[in-house]
């Protein structure tokens, strides 16, 4: 992809370009350089630019052009999670918006637009991320996942391998939420019923879980089967009946903030009066009201990461917190091993999804990685009840 080649011009080196042609590369060096990231640079955490035209993509498309550029094959980068904990440390993207305010100026204005005056999030919309994302094929998921088919944080407190930090995690879901036996428990977005399967084989409940996406719901049937465990393809609006006790496990990042009243309104409708509800979710540092534009076209459509003003803001009409855990660097760990998995298993995979899935792919767990390496990400385990009851509730680690 190389556009130059044979042009003569050393392009790795900005004083040998021409006036119009170096102004990019000088902006964006002079910008990284004091998160101490370079352009063509010797550390492993460097950006090594192998087309020219990268520097306009980054310039005139920040964040989206900088994305699609990786997965064009413009640049590499041997530690792509370090590049971007090194850029969110510095808070690049803050950087970008002000140094490049006007050139992405109407981008922003439209990215801001769109999340704050359109319901991103609304019934008609609620499938396309599993169509996107979830559906794209359970090969995927099977190779990088580990046996129980959890794609959220692992809870790595005492654990040695990503199963057993999975397996932590559902357990620690279980134990906060007091399951016993004979219970009815309600998983709002179930996966592919790692949850599901975990609560009703250890603990004796039935369950009811429920997908956006059918190839996960296909998958968690075929999983749970001869076990009390009902998957439905629905979105969380449309829910019926009473839970003992309801989970949300890495799907309140898929809601929306002019949703979120709603969705614990929905929860406190089903579940009963002396019910449990925990909420598994990426957290954000800080409120925003848009969400990186790569992640929005690529990864995660129509998502957003709450803060924790905003869901403290939703839940105030209907329950009390009763218990607010973090571990968001156990995501890194997890991210990580996904890596892993995924990249061992690429030579099986190659043939139906192609090179530039895998640059995708690669781009999206390490710049998660550096996400929650950096501080910016949280993960946060909330257990709430409703007002008056549960006063002797205690938290479980």
């Amino acid at each position: 992809m190389n556009q130059s080649a044979g042009s003569g011009a050393n392009w790795s080196n900005p004083e040998t370009l021409d006036s119009s042609t170096r102004m990019a590369p000088m902006i964006l060096t002079r910008l990284i350089a004091p998160a101490d990231v370079a352009f063509n640079g010797n550390r492993p955490w460097d950006i090594q630019v192998n087309d020219p035209e990268t520097y306009d993509r980054i310039l005139y498309r920040g964040s989206l052009g900088f994305g699609e550029a990786y997965m064009d094959g413009m640049w590499d980068c041997l530690n792509l999670d370090e590049l971007f904990t090194r850029l969110l440390r510095f808070d690049i993207d803050r950087k970008v918006r002000g140094i490049l305010r006007i050139r992405l100026l109407a981008a922003s204005a439209f990215n801001f637009l769109s999340h704050k005056l359109v319901n991103l999030q609304s019934r008609r919309r609620a499938f396309q991320v599993a169509e996107c994302h979830y559906d794209i094929g359970n090969d995927v998921y099977r190779s990088m996942l580990d046996s129980t088919m959890s794609y959220s944080c692992g809870y790595w407190h005492n654990a040695s391998s990503l199963e057993q930090a999975q397996r932590n995690k559902l357990d620690l879901i279980c134990r906060k939420l007091e399951l016993a036996q004979g219970e009815r428990l309600l998983d709002i977005g179930c996966g592919w019923g790692g949850l599901a399967r975990h609560a009703a084989e250890h603990y004796g409940v039935e369950v009811v879980g429920i997908s956006v996406s059918e190839e996960q719901r296909k998958l968690a049937l075929e999983r749970c089967r001869d076990l009390p465990v009902e998957i439905a393809l629905m979105d969380y609006r449309d829910l019926t009946g009473r839970f003992d006790k309801v989970a949300s496990v890495g799907m309140f990042e898929h809601v929306g903030p002019k949703n979120y009243v709603d969705f614990f309104r929905t929860v406190r409708r089903v579940m009963s009066d002396t019910g449990l509800f925990l909420l598994h979710t990426i957290g954000n540092y800080c409120s925003y009201n848009s969400i990186d534009p790569w992640i929005d076209r690529y990864i995660f459509p129509n998502g957003h990461l709450p803060s924790a003003s905003q869901i403290t803001a939703a839940i105030e009409p209907d329950f009390i917190v009763r218990d607010w855990h973090d571990f968001g660097p156990d995501y890194d760990r997890t991210l990580m091993a996904w890596w892993k998995n995924f990249d061992s298993a690429w030579p099986d995979l190659k043939e139906r999804y192609g090179e530039r899935f895998y640059r995708m792919w690669k781009y999206y767990l390490h710049c998660c990685a550096g996400m929650f390496r950096s501080g910016h990400g949280q993960l946060w385990q909330i257990v709430l009840s409703n007002r008056g009851v549960r006063p002797e509730y205690r938290s479980i680690r």
